[in-house]
């Protein structure tokens, strides 16, 4: 591996600069050290790496040196005046290149097919760990252009939601004065109230530390004592913990600890007054996955929004659906078709007939008569048309999972249409 590290340097960063175009551009002065600079050491560092056998071991940290290295990768992105998507995915390219060239080496050695499975899993470890030392950089970088504890929130916030590596979240975290929960919700919002009596905006803000009444994008204080809109506009304020964007154009909450914080009444107003859905309890590394979740369920939800929040803990299968709705709706239109000549309003009975004998188990008349609501003789009419039209589909288990998906997306509406569905 020493012995064509200089080759292998020259190949990633020749194909770095050939499929990436922000890098596509002479490497000449300190950008481009530090490109190269970078390839080199991490090339030098996984070396060293395998040479100690510990190749695959976890724990491991980089030493500081070398870290500094990456970070500063990081802080030029952004001196750049660009995101961190380019070098991101200048890093998996490094590592699959790496890879393709190591994996030829290994071979030549005779090293079994075990030992190989290890020692991809540590190339890509070790470009995880840069990666985040960048994220970190990058972050950094931007609080120094700050230089305030709400640009810390915000930065924080923002790696919190992209799915950022450990290390570089709990760093920002303390950076940020913010203690890592071990789960987090996060609440996707409507638009702010309209305007109050006095004229003056309905504006709900974010807490400040210490109770300061001025706020930033994510709970920090964007002037400490400040007046959070007048004596007639006060805003609401926060708990200091919960995160906020309130004046994007998609406004959320990151809310930490849920069990307890959900609870607040400052946070209960704000849920109550803009339309809230609030995205499944998830690991803070999860933080994005529970506010796409949010906004999927509050996308569907009819005008107006319902006067309370909606808890998409409740609304998992629902989620589920959500995923592919064009796939759904293909599945509806082939498994539901038997009911396509029927009259809207006997159809519509009829699938209602079929969701309860599905949901109940294939349950008896009786059964799907509780359910339903109606007198059992009833049911037993409608589950004998429902026999007739759907055939030996209702005695196949895959053709039955497929209508009940098929069924759930056509009352997925009226679902959310109903009453508001709180945590306790």
């Amino acid at each position: 591996m020493r012995k064509e590290r200089a080759s292998l340097a020259a190949e990633i960063i020749g194909e770095i600069r050939r499929q990436i175009p922000e890098f596509s551009r002479p490497l000449a002065g300190q950008f481009g050290a530090g490109i190269q600079q970078g390839v080199e050491t991490a090339l030098e560092e996984f070396a060293d790496l395998v040479e100690g056998g510990g190749a695959g071991a976890t724990g491991r940290t980089l030493d500081e040196e070398r870290l500094r290295i990456y970070r500063a990768l990081g802080r030029g992105e952004l001196t750049e005046g660009r995101s961190l998507d380019a070098l991101q995915a200048a890093y998996r390219l490094g590592a699959r290149v790496a890879w393709r060239r190591y994996a030829r080496i290994a071979r030549r050695t005779g090293m079994g097919a075990d030992r190989m499975v290890v020692l991809a899993e540590a190339i890509f470890a070790h470009i995880d760990e840069i990666a985040s030392a960048s994220v970190l950089g990058y972050a950094e970088a931007k609080a120094d252009e700050a230089g305030t504890l709400s640009r810390r929130r915000d930065l924080l916030l923002g790696l919190l939601l992209s799915g950022a590596g450990t290390t570089a979240v709990e760093q920002a975290a303390a950076a940020a004065d913010w203690p890592v929960p071990s789960t987090v919700a996060c609440v996707a919002l409507g638009p702010a109230p309209p305007t109050g009596p006095g004229g003056t905006p309905g504006h709900v803000g974010s807490a400040g530390q210490g109770g300061a009444s001025g706020q930033g994008r994510s709970g920090a204080p964007s002037a400490p004592g400040a007046a959070a809109g007048g004596a007639r506009g006060r805003r609401t304020r926060l708990p200091d913990l919960v995160l906020a964007d309130l004046d994007g154009p998609e406004p959320y909450l990151l809310v930490p600890d849920p069990g307890l914080y959900l609870r607040d009444g400052q946070v209960q107003q704000v849920l109550h007054e803009r339309g809230a859905v609030i995205g499944p309890t998830v690991p803070a590394v999860l933080a994005g996955d529970s506010l796409r979740w949010a906004r999927a369920i509050r996308a569907c939800l009819p005008e107006p929004h319902p006067a309370g929040p909606v808890d998409c803990d409740r609304c998992l299968p629902e989620l589920m659906l959500l995923g592919d709705r064009t796939l759904v709706r293909l599945i509806a239109e082939r498994r539901l078709r038997p009911l396509s000549a029927l009259t809207p309003k006997r159809g519509e009975r009829l699938a209602a007939t079929l969701l309860a004998w599905l949901q109940t188990n294939r349950g008896s008349a009786p059964d799907v008569a509780a359910r339903l609501g109606i007198h059992p003789q009833t049911a037993r009419q409608r589950l004998h048309q429902v026999q007739r039209l759907f055939g030996p589909a209702l005695a196949d288990p895959d053709a039955r999972f497929e209508l009940e998906v098929a069924l759930r997306s056509r009352l997925m509406s009226s679902a959310f249409a109903g009453a508001p569905r709180e945590r306790a």
